[in-house]
């Protein structure tokens, strides 16, 4: 019984863990530098849309708030 279970501690320990260390340090460390220019300038243009986003939605309320005022109980 304790050989079915040990093959694959060994497997595990020999194939699967180093692996999965490297891939976990190696995300902690990517995660630790911070954004690199490529996506601080993207999280920038992105944040841009969704301030024209949220100005765009605002003047459609409005809009809906005057031409029906009952709009907002509708939903």
């Amino acid at each position: 019984m304790e050989e079915i279970i040990v093959a694959p501690v060994i497997i595990f320990m020999i194939i699967v863990a180093p692996i999965w260390l490297v891939l976990h340090y190696r995300s902690k460390k990517q995660v630790s530098q911070g954004l690199s220019q490529e996506e601080y300038i993207q999280l920038s243009e992105l944040s841009e849309v969704a301030d024209t986003m949220a100005d765009r939605i605002q003047t459609l309320e409005a809009i809906l708030d005057v031409e029906t005022p009952n709009w907002r109980t509708k939903l």
